[in-house]
């Protein structure tokens, strides 16, 4: 048998190194989550930032001046929403708790009943719910809820400590990494073998298409669609408008989901103020012209063709990602999917290529 070749030997030992490298940083990822949480969310900041200091670099402006536009730009967002959104979500809260009394006498009251009539249900086959006086009793107000969290959290000095370090290390991170994405990037590249890097170059191109596309326009989506929802409600006359629009545009992440968690809540919400059963047509008007102007607009514009992802990969995502590795888990969940898609695709059109697939 003849003798390998110095370049064969090295392409039959690459495999083992690249397994061996992906073992070690899932091992890594796993025993250093405690401490990943600022890194990732800073990452996450830092990839949804740099198209835009492309831009402003692209304009003239130099690499560090187009990230403290940027962070400019995000801070007043930030502030914008901490101002005007939080103080209103959390006077929703509290009206949302203070009516769960009225909600439970309904559910239990009319709608039940009305099962039991309509599917003619024993009611020993019921669940029976008794926890109306413990909602009473410890969640009577929103600022109540608020103040326990926040005795609980700074009762110990270290964790207070712990948690600003990392909300501080966050835009630290984040600017960062956005100044020297492109330079990161190029390096870790150059580490592959010669040979590798056309191909993974490519690769990593069109996973970075798809995660961006996703990141990015799902994120816009979402928020496109939650302003839609909140202003359509608070026509509608809805006191909880704004919370059942984030709720609805939250959920949004996963397709039709957001569009049936959101008109299901408010449809109770609507009927549990008004009593009477045309609000809900309007409700379902609201999120009708939602879902039509996700459907022919945002979706198609914003976020395009190129994810891919099923919705039932999604949700095995968020939820494999959590079980796995909690908060951060459930962040890189989604990008960490797109990209194995983009694998994957590969891998299969080039098994479909090879003689395995076409031989006898």
């Amino acid at each position: 048998m003849a003798e390998l070749t110095p370049p064969e030997q090295a392409v039959v030992k690459r495999w083992p190194l690249l397994l061996a490298t992906f073992v070690v940083a899932a091992v890594l990822l796993y025993l250093l989550e405690p401490i990943l949480s600022p890194f990732v969310l800073g990452a996450l900041i830092a990839y949804l930032g740099d198209p835009l200091v492309d831009a402003w670099e692209r304009r003239g402006l130099s690499r560090t001046g187009g990230v403290l536009v940027v962070f400019l730009l995000f801070t007043l967002l930030f502030l914008a929403a901490v101002l005007f959104a939080v103080p209103r979500l959390l006077h929703q809260l509290d009206a949302l708790v203070s009516r769960v009394p009225d909600i439970y006498y309904w559910v239990t009251q009319v709608a039940i009943p009305w099962l039991q009539d309509r599917l003619d249900l024993p009611g020993s086959s019921l669940p029976q719910m008794d926890w109306s006086e413990q909602v009473a009793n410890n969640w009577q107000s929103v600022g109540k809820f608020t103040a326990s969290m926040l005795r609980q959290i700074t009762g110990s000095g270290a964790n207070l400590l712990l948690g600003l370090a990392n909300l501080a290390l966050v835009p630290v991170v984040a600017f960062y990494l956005m100044r020297d994405w492109d330079l990161l990037v190029a390096k870790a590249l150059n580490l592959l073998p010669v040979a590798w890097q056309d191909r993974v170059g490519y690769m990593v191109g069109e996973a970075d298409e798809v995660v961006g596309a996703f990141l990015r326009g799902q994120f816009l989506v979402m928020c496109a669609l939650g302003v839609i929802y909140s202003i359509g409600l608070w026509l509608v006359g809805v006191e909880l408008a704004l919370l059942l629009g984030l709720i609805a545009g939250l959920a949004s992440i996963v397709p039709y989901l957001g569009f049936l968690v959101g008109i299901l809540a408010s449809f109770i919400a609507a009927y549990a103020q008004f009593g009477e059963w045309t609000a809900l047509i309007w409700v379902a008007i609201v999120f009708g012209i939602g879902q039509a102007l996700e459907s022919m607009i945002l979706t198609p514009v914003l976020v395009g063709d190129r994810i891919g992802l099923h919705p039932v990969a999604v949700i095995f995502a968020l939820m494999a990602g959590g079980q796995l590795a909690g908060f951060v888990g459930v962040v890189l969940a989604l990008p960490v999917a797109a990209v194995i898609m983009v694998f994957v695709r590969h891998a299969v059109a080039h098994y479909r290529a090879s003689e395995l697939y076409h031989g006898e």
